[in-house]
């Protein structure tokens, strides 16, 4: 009977995978209308900390290709080192306009007490949101901003990959990025119409931002992009991807950190969206043909079973990372196998217990996703970032 239902699990996620693969090649496949959609843009950059690479991601956002727009980053700190970077940024772009603005807590979360002060000192109506530690091409303002043109469109998101991976946990994490989050994003948003974005991306109105209550209705909210995307979809509006991505710079993550980060988000989900997250573990194709085969003894059927399920994840993997052009995560795909394990071991960490850390600070989650504070202390060598 065991055997018969890890069988059956193992099939369907056999046949999960081919339906997100098909979803990321339609998605990556669809055409992108031209458009000149080029209002004011208010770009708007909460920042903790120095990131790796921090000079490079702020300049590539000043370094834009688009008609008129401002970079607005705020800082809850104002001795924060990060200060001095953000000075040299503005003294290399001294064309655009670029402000600090030193921000005041309002909430648990503090990169959405930081968003808040933002939207107050934007001066257009379009907002871009977007972490501190991503880093764009020229393009990127023209292409995430253009499906506002569409009123119908409440929030603009994109997916995004990993780049400058300087560890193995850097390097694993880039993989769970470019092929089981993206193609799970996909198929979530395609089959289950889900309303959610993405903290790498989020371009919406300025109106559509207030009928919603603000960023003050969410400044006690983990999942702030998870918050937005919903909210602005209950308001009737759509949430779309724009097929561009933004590039994560990692840098020399430890494990420690991504653990509590993949954690958190696994913890997040969990609260978020409780009927969907316990079965996530249908996309662990190779931890779950590895217990069929376990059940079955390790006979020579099961080891069969182990070995195509490996070989349909990387080709799948494969895949996947040609369409949305990471080449990046594609050279370290023979870590795959590790990779899918250790998501399975983070799906099990998520389902038990509420504590989750986040910027160096230690919360409590409650039921509806609201942060509650545990230890007011800031552990050190964390940003704000670490998302």
């Amino acid at each position: 009977m065991i055997v018969l239902a890890l069988s059956l699990l193992t099939t369907a996620s056999f046949v999960y995978w081919v339906v997100a693969w098909w979803c990321t090649r339609s998605f990556w496949r669809e055409p992108v209308p031209a458009s000149d959609f080029t209002p004011p843009v208010s770009i708007l950059k909460p920042v903790h900390g120095i990131d790796t690479g921090a000079y490079q991601n702020f300049a590539s956002f000043a370094d834009q290709d688009y008609p008129v727009f401002e970079v607005l980053i705020g800082l809850l700190d104002a001795e924060d080192p990060v200060h001095g970077i953000i000075e040299r940024v503005q003294y290399d772009f001294e064309h655009v306009p670029i402000r600090i603005i030193h921000a005041e807590p309002i909430g648990t979360n503090n990169k959405v007490s930081i968003l808040a002060s933002l939207a107050e000192e934007a001066r257009h109506d379009i907002l871009l949101i977007s972490d501190s530690d991503m880093r764009v091409t020229p393009d990127y303002l023209r292409q995430v901003v253009a499906p506002l043109e569409d009123r119908s469109v409440g929030l603009v998101t994109c997916l995004y990959r990993a780049e400058d991976l300087r560890t193995l946990t850097a390097r694993l994490e880039a993989l769970y990025l470019a092929t089981t989050y993206m193609p799970s994003v996909l198929v979530g948003h395609r089959y289950l119409k889900l309303s959610f974005a993405l903290g790498a991306t989020m371009v919406l109105r300025r109106e559509d931002l207030a009928r919603i209550g603000g960023f003050p209705a969410i400044a006690d909210y983990l999942a702030d992009d998870y918050q937005l995307g919903k909210r602005v979809g209950d308001l009737g509006k759509q949430v779309r991807f724009a097929k561009y991505m933004p590039r994560d710079i990692l840098g020399a993550t430890t494990f420690r950190e991504q653990w509590d980060r993949e954690v958190r988000w696994a913890k997040c989900a969990r609260v978020s969206r409780p009927l969907e997250y316990p079965w996530y573990f249908i996309s662990f194709n190779t931890p779950l043909a590895s217990l069929t085969a376990l059940a079955m003894g390790l006979t020579e059927k099961g080891w069969l079973l182990i070995t195509a399920s490996v070989l349909f994840r990387w080709l799948v993997g494969w895949s996947v990372t040609g369409y949305s052009g990471d080449r990046v995560a594609r050279r370290w795909l023979f870590l795959l196998p590790l990779r899918d394990f250790l998501t399975a071991l983070v799906w099990v960490a998520a389902l038990a217990g509420r504590h989750v850390v986040w910027g160096g600070r230690k919360f409590w989650l409650t039921r509806d996703g609201a942060l509650r504070p545990v230890v007011d202390e800031v552990l050190p060598g964390r940003t704000l970032s670490s998302n």
